[in-house]
């Protein structure tokens, strides 16, 4: 098994571009800002050989043509998305298997917030890279899904080791704890939760990556036991 690298490279006003070092390999994950994955991975003496699209989304897939145009690299992506991601070589979806430096990543099929949007499960290391569909203590709008569809994909995530880290692509936990606590005012969990991302947050520290146990301790919408009660959770949030 490879020590798997990983790192934080924020961008825009709240997006986290996930640079991964397994093996000889390094990846990044979803880089809508190709220079800055470009200098981070440089600083560190990286040579980006793959890009991991979860989705179509531009700050998402911005970057992908200036990083392979540096480094000759191969894009993974969606099957269902591949006419909207740019510089595609590999289409994966739902129960394909992929070998990164040495690791096996699982892909998943999860959609709602785009009709095609995967997930790369890492069962070795024990790290999952989410794009937009699971954040900390919330999820991602149902832009092109359906309400049904978000809500059995996000409960797939319930069924993952309690110990394996979600990594999602933005920093949204404050608004989503803040959230949370109106969803279920009567939670400690999600209170006590509310308190430490607060003060996390004061301090500059960014909040995730965060791990199944912590989501299905506090996150409402993972919580939700029928779609019926998600699509309350998630026309509430739209309006909160």
């Amino acid at each position: 098994m490879c020590v798997m690298e990983i790192v934080a490279v924020p961008a825009f006003n709240d997006n986290y571009l996930w640079l991964v070092k397994s093996g000889n390999d390094v990846g990044v994950v979803d880089p809508g800002d190709g220079d800055a994955v470009l200098k981070a991975a440089e600083e560190r003496g990286w040579t980006i050989t793959h890009i991991l699209n979860t989705h179509w989304h531009p700050d998402h897939t911005g970057g992908n043509l200036r990083v392979k145009d540096a480094t000759g690299c191969q894009v993974w992506g969606p099957a269902p998305e591949a006419a909207k991601i740019p510089g595609i070589d590999r289409q994966l979806d739902e129960g394909d298997r992929v070998t990164f430096g040495g690791e096996e990543a699982e892909i998943w099929h999860i959609p709602g917030h785009t009709l095609g949007h995967i997930a790369y499960i890492f069962r070795g290391p024990n790290v999952a890279f989410v794009g937009d569909t699971i954040f900390a203590m919330g999820c991602g709008r149902v832009f092109e899904g359906t309400m049904e569809q978000m809500h059995e994909s996000l409960q797939r995530f319930a069924d993952l080791p309690d110990d394996m880290k979600l990594y999602c692509a933005h920093e949204y936990t404050l608004a989503n704890a803040k959230f949370a606590v109106h969803a279920m005012p009567q939670d400690s969990a999600i209170a006590d939760r509310l308190a430490e991302v607060t003060a996390m947050r004061a301090r500059g520290e960014r909040t995730v990556p965060t791990t199944v146990a912590a989501e299905k301790a506090t996150n409402p919408f993972l919580r939700a036991a029928t779609p019926a009660e998600f699509a309350a959770f998630r026309n509430d949030k739209d309006r909160f």
